[in-house]
């Protein structure tokens, strides 16, 4: 079953109360380790313009590469260091779409599903998306990137702002899954044609929402160290459970487990810490 995780790689600026460090990042690098570890037969495709920044993936041969002209950045700023909960975010909004050209070429013969990672509205246009439906496969869409604009200019990078637009609808429609948090879900509503809409709240545990609504427990961390990239992680440990088990209580509590063992150390996800 090949699954392909399509999305930017990032160059990422991580802010911890007075504490610094500059990491790659993006939804499809985080979510390629829990994958690497619990799914293993995926191909991740990411776009930038700086080859180096996949050497951390952890299999080069289960990556590629679009090459654009640059490369999303992102600043995470936690000004509360005890309240991973609260993040201020700040980006260079690159405007480097991932076009059906693009990934005409690269794609796998075979594939079983499709996740779509966008960081902002012009990673995914709609025909990309309508490119991808054509291969009938489950899709899963993290919404996020899909709702920001850049709002700000803070030198030279740009404070974000969520809204709505007319065209989501029509993108996510038929797709299995959606991903989005509760901030996320206040401005869009959860009135779409997919088969589940999965909802996070950061310590406040998640919610699953088909036929019936599923409330998922967060599981108790002990020593929060790094949240960035935990919505990532999350939705990966889902996806997972959810093509292999097909329930979705197991898949969400599985996920919030994952997720969890993530925010215990720095970086990516990886077993047993």
């Amino acid at each position: 079953m090949t699954l392909v995780v399509i999305g930017p790689v990032t160059r990422d600026l991580i802010v911890i109360g007075e504490e610094k460090s500059h990491k790659v990042g993006g939804a499809t690098y985080y979510q390629s380790f829990v994958f690497e570890e619990f799914f293993n037969d995926y191909l991740a495709i990411v776009n930038c313009d700086d080859k180096s920044l996949i050497n951390g993936f952890p299999d080069l041969d289960k990556v590629r590469v679009i090459e654009k002209d640059t490369t999303h950045f992102f600043i995470n700023r936690y000004p509360q260091k005890d309240n991973p909960d609260v993040r201020e975010q700040l980006s260079n909004f690159a405007d480097i779409p991932i076009c059906p050209e693009d990934l005409e070429e690269i794609l796998p013969d075979e594939i079983d599903a499709f996740v779509i990672n966008p960081l902002n509205r012009y990673d995914f246009p709609a025909e990309t998306i309508d490119f991808l439906k054509g291969f009938n496969v489950p899709i899963f869409i993290s919404i996020q990137g899909f709702l920001r604009l850049q709002d700000v200019n803070v030198n030279d990078n740009y404070t974000i702002k969520l809204e709505n637009f007319e065209e989501l609808a029509s993108i996510l429609s038929g797709v299995d899954a959606i991903f989005l948090d509760e901030e996320e879900a206040n401005i869009i509503g959860v009135d779409y044609d997919v088969d589940e809409i999965v909802i996070t709240n950061g310590s406040m545990g998640s919610r699953i929402i088909s036929d019936v609504e599923i409330r998922i427990d967060p599981v108790k961390c002990e020593n929060v160290v790094d949240t960035t990239g935990c919505g990532d992680t999350f939705m990966a440990s889902y996806i997972t459970q959810k093509l292999l088990l097909k329930s979705s209580e197991i898949a969400g509590n599985f996920a919030s487990k994952i997720a969890s063992e993530k925010i215990e150390n720095f970086g990516p996800y990886t077993p047993n810490g």
